[in-house]
C-alpha cells in the first residue's frame, strides 16, 4: 500500500537565532508542511559545546529511526561547519536512496572560493537531487566557483506576515542582527554621525547581541552616544515593537545569503538603505525600492541616510515599494506553494 509522501527537514534548532530557523518556521505555516507530513530534525543549537554535541547526537538517532519511512530529505546548509555537520545526514539519505534537497543559506559568497570549501560544497551539491539557492546571484556564484549548473533552483526566503501599526513610527533608523564586524554596525554609526547634528530628533537603534561595548565605543568616539540606542537581542513582542517604531532600516553588511532583516523590514513597509550583498542586487533598484551604498563607504551611506530622512515623500514612495515586494515576490503563501510544487516534482 502506498503511503502519503513524507519529508524530513534537517535544520538548526527552532530555538536558534538566525535566518535558517526563521525560514523553516515560515515553511511550517504552509499547506505543504501538513500535506507532506514534514518533520523537523533539529541538529544544532547555540550555546556551550556539550549542548551542541547533545543536539547533534540526539538528532542523528531520531533521524536514523525515521529515515526509512520518509521519501525526501530537505537539508538546510549554511557555511562550512554547518555543511560538515549535515554531510552525515546527506550520506545516510543517499545510502537509503532517498530524494535529497540541499537548501543553501551561506552568509557570504567568499566561502565558495576557498579551496577546502570548494571540495566540500562541490561534493555535496553535485550529488543532491536538487539544490535550492536564495537568488539568481547565488546560482551565478555557484556556477563560477564550483562549475555546477544542473539541478539548481531559486527559492526566495519569505517575508513574515505582520500587522502594521504606522501610528507607532518614530524617527529611528533600525539595525537588526548580530553586532559583529561583517554586519557593518560601525559603518552605520560612523555614517549617521556625519549627519546626526542636523537631525537631533533621529536615533540609530541597534537590536542584536555581540560586540555591544565596541559599538558603544564607536558611538562615543563619534560624539553621538546620546543618539544610539542598544536594545540587545530582541524577539517576540520586543522585536515587533522595534520594527513598528522604525522609519528606516539599514543593512551595512559586507556579505549575506538573503538578509532576513531586509525581508522583515519590507513586511513592515520600512524603507531600506542597504549594501548590494547576497541576493539583494537581483531585487533592489537604487532610488526605486531602496537606497544602495557600497560596502564600507560611510560617505555615501551618510548621503543616502540624509536623503531618506529629509524627504518624507520619497521615504513614503520607497515604503510602498517595500510593501509591494512583501506582498508579491516574497509572499510566504506563494513561496510555500512553490515549495509544494518542488516536493511534488521531485517525487515524480
Amino acid at each position: 500500500m502506498k503511503h502519503n509522501p513524507r519529508v524530513l527537514v534537517v535544520a538548526t534548532s527552532r530555538k536558534t537565532r538566525g535566518g535558517i530557523t526563521s525560514v523553516v518556521k515560515a515553511h511550517e505555516t504552509g499547506e505543504q508542511w501538513k500535506k507532506f507530513h514534514c518533520r523537523w530534525i533539529q541538529t544544532h543549537r547555540d550555546g556551550p559545546a556539550w549542548r551542541k554535541v547533545w543536539y547533534l547526537v540526539t538528532a542523528l538517532i531520531e533521524y536514523m529511526l525515521l529515515l526509512p519511512w520518509y521519501d525526501i530529505v530537505h537539508i538546510h546548509v549554511a557555511t562550512t561547519q554547518s555543511a560538515r555537520r549535515k554531510k552525515i545526514f546527506f550520506v545516510l539519505a543517499k545510502l537509503l536512496h532517498k530524494k535529497t534537497i540541499l537548501h543553501f543559506h551561506p552568509s557570504n559568497e567568499k566561502f565558495l572560493y576557498e579551496p577546502n570549501n570548494q571540495k566540500l560544497y562541490r561534493n555535496l551539491l553535485s550529488k543532491a537531487d536538487l539544490v535550492l539557492v536564495l537568488s539568481e546571484q547565488w546560482r551565478r556564484w555557484i556556477k563560477d566557483a564550483l562549475g555546477l549548473t544542473e539541478h539548481i533552483q531559486v527559492l526566495y526566503n519569505p517575508c513574515p506576515i505582520v500587522e502594521r501599526k504606522p501610528e507607532l513610527k518614530q524617527n529611528e533608523i533600525l539595525f537588526a542582527g548580530t553586532v559583529i564586524p561583517r554586519k557593518g554596525y560601525a559603518d552605520l554609526i560612523r555614517g549617521f554621525a556625519k549627519i546626526a547634528k542636523k537631525h537631533l530628533d533621529w536615533k540609530v537603534v541597534i537590536a542584536g547581541n555581540g560586540e555591544i561595548d565596541k559599538a558603544k565605543a564607536v558611538a562615543k568616539e563619534c560624539g553621538i552616544e546620546d543618539q544610539v540606542v542598544f536594545l540587545g537581542w530582541v524577539n517576540g513582542h520586543a522585536k515587533d515593537l522595534a520594527f513598528q517604531r522604525a522609519s528606516i532600516y539599514c543593512l551595512a553588511s559586507d556579505g549575506e545569503g538573503f538578509p532576513m532583516g531586509a525581508l522583515d523590514a519590507w513586511a513592515y513597509g520600512i524603507p531600506c538603505v542597504v549594501t548590494p550583498v547576497g541576493g539583494l542586487p537581483d531585487i533592489v533598484i537604487d532610488g526605486e525600492n531602496a537606497l544602495v551604498f557600497p560596502v564600507g563607504d560611510v560617505d555615501v551611506l551618510a548621503n543616502q541616510l540624509e536623503r531618506m530622512i529629509s524627504d518624507d515623500a520619497f521615504r513614503e514612495k520607497i515604503a510602498s515599494a517595500s510593501l509591494a515586494l512583501a506582498h508579491t515576490t516574497f509572499n510566504v503563501k506563494n513561496l510555500n506553494r512553490a515549495l509544494e510544487d518542488i516536493y511534488t516534482k521531485l517525487l515524480k
